[in-house]
């Protein structure tokens, strides 16, 4: 209390609990929005038609940006199904589906490395790094939960959570991992990952039902995709109003 005024109830809230008071009541429509809005982007038919195999230089593009560059809110997963969907399809520009898996898995390992070596030359700078609009500290400190509890079978586990996948290599370069450690565990994860998701995607996408209703299927697989953020602002929003309660009680 400074001169007889009491303080503004909002700065004693954490960090979270304000956030999400500054969040406008529209925010999941926003999300669905952009769930509507990777749908588009992701239906495979204009792909097919008008990119031909500049697609797949996209999808390998976002994927090594997901797991290399730190960048989390890429649809990685989606990208890899649609990829093999697409490939399932009659015409489809995109290499048979045993490239296919070959040139995604080759191009989240690459990905992955890059994390690896980033984290390695840029590590104390990165875990200091303040929260950006992007980057959240909490998902480096999420990531090291994962390794200080399954140690290098984070690695294998990490490709298939969001946000967690993005820093796991970054994280086993700053914590100075033994490289040939590294590399076995995140070449199985890898291989599980994007082998698998695409190949996935193939073998839905050859089904009739699945063939006459892909656009229906994508759109629902790119909802999948961006749940994990609906739940992280579900739970936040749920923290903050407790802690507003609390303050107000």
């Amino acid at each position: 209390m400074v001169g007889g005024c009491p303080p503004d109830p909002s700065t004693l809230l954490s960090p979270g609990a304000r956030d999400v008071r500054a969040t406008s009541p529209s925010l999941f429509g926003v999300l669905l929005a952009a769930a509507a809005v990777h749908a588009s982007i992701l239906d495979p038919e204009p792909i097919i038609r008008h990119v031909g195999t500049w697609g797949l230089l996209l999808i390998m593009a976002m994927v090594f940006v997901e797991v290399g560059l730190l960048f989390p809110f890429l649809p990685g997963d989606s990208l890899m199904f649609t990829a093999g969907a697409i490939a399932a399809q009659p015409g489809s520009h995109l290499p048979v589906i045993g490239w296919l898996s070959v040139i995604l898995i080759l191009t989240a390992f690459a990905g992955t490395q890059c994390g690896y070596f980033l984290g390695r030359v840029i590590g104390k700078r990165l875990f200091d790094r303040p929260d950006g609009r992007i980057f959240k500290r909490r998902y480096i400190d999420e990531t090291q939960a994962y390794f200080d509890r399954y140690g290098g079978r984070t690695l294998v586990v990490a490709q298939f959570i969001p946000f967690v996948r993005t820093y796991a290599a970054a994280v086993a370069g700053v914590v100075r991992m033994p490289y040939r450690h590294f590399v076995t565990y995140n070449a199985i994860g890898v291989v599980l990952w994007a082998g698998g998701v695409t190949w996935l995607g193939y073998a839905l996408g050859g089904l009739p039902f699945v063939k006459s209703n892909i656009e229906v299927l994508l759109v629902l697989v790119v909802l999948v995709s961006v749940s994990p953020m609906i739940v992280e602002a579900l739970r936040r929003r749920h923290k903050a109003r407790r802690a507003a309660a609390a303050l107000d009680a």
